[in-house]
């Protein structure tokens, strides 16, 4: 599975990218996580608020800080 933070490096994208890891491993799930800063290849996912999180090439959540149970159920 592959798993992109996107953001720009601050706090809240940076909390993303914890929040991220912390679900990937209690569920076990065999993913690779990228953090991307670069805002080009950003601004490709069409995403104008960060952080964001794609998930195999969808983006499934932009602008928020979600918590690691919420990134679980994106995992199913």
């Amino acid at each position: 599975m592959n798993i992109k933070v996107l953001g720009a490096g601050c706090k809240r994208c940076e909390a993303l990218l914890n929040a991220t890891k912390e679900a990937v491993s209690s569920e076990g799930v065999d993913a690779e996580v990228e953090y991307i800063t670069d805002l080009e290849k950003v601004a490709s996912y069409g995403v104008m608020s960060m952080p964001a999180l794609v998930i195999e090439g969808k983006v499934v959540s932009a602008g928020k800080v979600l918590k690691a149970k919420e990134v679980e159920k994106f995992l199913h």
